[in-house]
């Protein structure tokens, strides 16, 4: 199936953050490179002329389009209210077959991602068009499967974690070592 039967597509809104006010305006550099927020946000726009439908929604599914780091990202409403940057696509789910997070995590695979790279437009900035994510094929498991998916993934991403923090202490204690040698 194509993520354009199971979900509609629009552009994030163009906005000049004001430094203050009652939205967060989300950009790229406001995630890490496996879609996660970096830091807690400052709202730094204001409602007012904001059009409704770019207000995020729980479960929206933000993709960033351009540039080379392209990632999907779940909004949750537990995140300050917030709409997106024109460097995203926000991607509302029209039914309830798929996860949020199971289409986030698709989008963020090594076979989505290598489909909609070979496919992106532009040479110094390339660029994700609307139309190929529409009609990038997702396979749909059950939701009891989709959840077994993303509980692995997290379990990876965890482990992925853990390697690098024991990696870092490695070196540390490696480093203290020769130190010690030294004195």
């Amino acid at each position: 199936m194509s993520i354009k039967d199971i979900t509609t597509i629009q552009t994030g809104f163009f906005a000049k953050p004001t430094g203050t006010g009652d939205l967060v305006y989300l950009q790229s550099r406001d995630f890490d490179e496996n879609g996660q927020l970096l830091a807690a946000l400052q709202p730094d726009l204001l409602t007012e002329g904001v059009p409704e439908k770019h207000l995020l929604k729980q479960g929206d599914v933000l993709f960033a389009a351009k540039g080379t780091k392209n990632f999907a990202a779940v909004y949750e409403k537990h995140n300050a209210p917030a709409v997106a940057s024109t460097s995203f696509f926000v991607i509302r789910l029209t039914g309830r077959q798929v996860l949020p997070e199971y289409l986030a995590w698709f989008l963020n695979s090594a076979t989505a991602q290598k489909i909609m790279k070979a496919q992106a437009i532009g040479t110094s900035i390339p660029s994700i068009s609307k139309q190929v994510l529409e009609n990038l094929i997702i396979p749909i498991p059950d939701l009891q499967a989709q959840q077994k998916i993303l509980r692995i993934n997290w379990l990876r991403l965890k482990e992925k974690a853990l390697k690098l923090k024991i990696e870092a202490l490695r070196e540390k204690q490696i480093q203290q070592t020769i130190f010690n040698a030294i004195q």
